[in-house]
């Protein structure tokens, strides 16, 4: 998979922190579809989901975009 189109963009708003996601399509040597999530939560700080629909990638987004941002700053608390 050599070549990624982009098929939308969104913006979660979690906790005063916005984070961005960017769906893709890319196409198999074999040439089935495939759809990634690009989740940024930071500069330098990313999350890829992969899966065979992008209806179940923008349902796993939106359970793991705030896991993922609650669980950060409750590390960072554990850890302060």
């Amino acid at each position: 998979m050599k070549h990624r189109t982009l098929l939308k963009s969104e913006d979660f708003a979690v906790a005063n922190q916005h984070v961005a996601v960017r769906y893709f399509e890319a196409r198999t040597e074999r040439g089935a579809r495939r759809y990634s999530a690009e989740i940024l939560l930071a500069p330098g700080d990313h999350i890829i989901l992969d899966d065979d629909s992008v209806k179940s990638l923008e349902t796993r987004a939106t359970r793991l975009v705030p896991a993922t941002i609650y669980s950060r700053r409750l590390a960072r608390l554990d850890a302060a």
